[in-house]
């Protein structure tokens, strides 16, 4: 598994936002009104992340020998946790700012704001599972063993003596 590059995140979030804010003023055009986005949101994406950031500091501290074991089952379920963290925070990123910017373009008073300032408060709160999701699957980077990397070069290089 690869590890995920921050501009396919950007570049995802950034194609959701787009489309975000085509449908809501497609929606806006007809009569329907925008959604609104509770501030629990923002309360459950950082709690995901916590627990995220968490479990991949107990691979971090297996890799580097400070804990003494850890069920490989374990790993592998984080750093897939930590990978559809990026994707997920990507894809909420650009949704809450698709919300934002269609929010931020209508006419309106306090409403409006308390929408904006929710939607932009849900925005950041999936930057920051991205975030975290991105440096949980830096965590659980396994480093290649030495030896094998002594055998490939030996295995590789032709023997002088075979003529």
């Amino acid at each position: 598994m690869h590890r995920t590059r921050w501009q396919t995140l950007l570049l995802l979030a950034s194609a959701v936002a787009v489309s975000t804010w085509v449908v809501l003023r497609a929606a806006l055009a007809r009569g329907a009104g925008l959604p609104t986005v509770p501030w629990l949101v923002v309360a459950v994406e950082l709690v995901i992340a916590a627990v995220v950031l968490s479990m991949g500091w107990a691979v971090r501290q297996f890799l580097r020998g400070r804990r003494p074991t850890l069920n490989p089952i374990r790993a592998a379920r984080t750093a897939v946790l930590a990978k559809a963290s990026c994707y997920t925070g990507a894809l909420l990123a650009g949704w809450y700012g698709g919300q934002v910017l269609t929010v931020l373009r209508e006419s309106g008073g306090s409403e409006q704001l308390a929408r904006a300032a929710s939607a932009g408060a849900a925005t950041v709160g999936a930057v920051v599972l991205a975030v975290v999701g991105l440096v949980v699957e830096w965590f659980c980077q396994i480093p290649p063993p030495e030896d094998s990397l002594t055998q490939r070069a030996d295995e590789q290089a032709p023997d002088p003596a075979a003529g």
